[in-house]
């Protein structure tokens, strides 16, 4: 019979696995392999670059359904890079001052961490990946190029079976050292696929964005993903626990903002009133609201939680929250602290964006 699985082994000294939070100079790293890691590896044993494989590979390798086991998570460690040699750095002496040299950036890798992962869709294309993942055309790393893998990635053989969990219950735990004892039970994180009895994702679902659309540049697809838990025997055979010791408990909802909501609608204009639709900021028309705290966001706001702002100190503000990685209470642009902050971006804004945007600042009657 054919196989329909494809099994892959991820096991080394570093691991460095980037998802949405992966960002900019502080590169974070998820806690096991990402679907867009496995594709940008399986590409690399195939030969396909990153320009040629959006037009025929990422669908179909995106559209293999990935299931994996957590059999050692791993320890989070940081490290810092050096990125470039002659590159303008600002400097603190002076505004708008730089001087050539480096950027620095933190990276966090998890380290001593393995992963069985299983790929299951159409048999010729497991058949296909299965052979390219034995003579590949480019180096193989785990996440980053600096992640060698120290175990074959092809330990286990490909298989045929009904389901993920199924196949991930086939393959023992293994001891990696003499003496290491197996966990009494390790997490695995399955793709969810609607069915006729359930159509939608189930509550505890999680949201991965990291379904590949194309690599250059970089946009990925979300997939909802199950967590579950196995239990694993002495002698390393991996079952599903009946009773599992702990379930997994997913984060409670965060308040999100309704903006179609009835009530926030109401909420909204009266804050416009109270403000004689003017911003608050620089006393431009006031064409939205800033939320200043989500605790009571998606129908529940009082008019103190929002501040009528123009379109450009809305943006200025906002991309401030973001860069601080604010939570749920956010920026009051009445409160003084915050008055250079938003002048300086708001110039930023006008600067680097469109001409569009930039008619944000023009007083009313100019605009069309």
């Amino acid at each position: 019979m054919s196989a329909n699985t494809l099994f892959l082994r991820l096991e080394g000294p570093l691991q460095a696995w980037g998802d949405q939070q992966s960002k900019f100079v502080v590169r974070r790293t998820a806690e096991a392999p990402t679907k867009s890691g496995v594709i940008g590896m399986l590409c690399a044993a195939l030969g396909v670059s990153r320009p040629e494989a959006g037009d025929e590979w990422l669908p179909k390798l995106g559209a293999l359904r990935m299931g994996l086991r957590l059999d050692r998570p791993g320890v989070r460690w940081w490290d810092y890079h050096t990125v470039g040699a002659g590159m303008r750095m600002r400097i603190a002496e002076g505004e708008g001052k730089s001087k050539p040299g480096a950027m620095l950036t933190r990276r966090e890798y998890l380290c001593d961490a393995s992963f069985l992962v299983a790929l299951q869709g159409e048999p010729g294309l497991i058949a296909q990946l299965e052979a390219a993942m034995q003579a590949p055309q480019w180096t193989l790393y785990l996440g980053r190029k600096s992640c060698p893998p120290s175990r074959h990635l092809l330990e286990h053989p490909a298989g045929d079976f009904p389901d993920l969990l199924a196949a991930l219950q086939a393959v023992p735990w293994r001891r990696r050292l003499k003496g290491d004892q197996p966990p009494p039970t390790v997490d695995c994180l399955l793709d969810w696929e609607p069915t006729s009895g359930q159509p939608e994702a189930p509550d505890e679902a999680l949201i991965w964005f990291d379904v590949p659309l194309t690599f250059e540049p970089p946009a990925h697809h979300p997939r909802f993903v199950l967590r579950r838990e196995l239990q694993v025997g002495g002698d390393g055979e991996v079952r599903l626990a009946d009773k599992p010791a702990q379930n997994y408990t997913p984060a409670p909802p965060r308040p999100r903002a309704d903006y179609r909501n009835t009530e926030y609608r109401k909420r909204r204009q009266e804050r416009l009133d109270h403000d004689h639709n003017l911003c608050l900021f620089c006393k431009s028309p006031a064409n939205t609201v800033q939320h200043i705290t989500y605790r009571r966001a998606g129908g529940n706001e009082a008019p103190d939680d929002l501040r009528s702002l123009c379109r450009l100190c809305h943006d200025a503000v906002t991309m401030l929250e973001y860069g601080l990685g604010m939570g749920l209470d956010r920026i009051n642009p009445e409160e003084p602290r915050w008055r250079h902050l938003i002048i300086r971006k708001r110039d930023e804004i006008i600067k680097f964006r469109s001409l569009e945007t930039r008619r944000r600042r023009l007083a009313a009657e100019e605009v069309e």
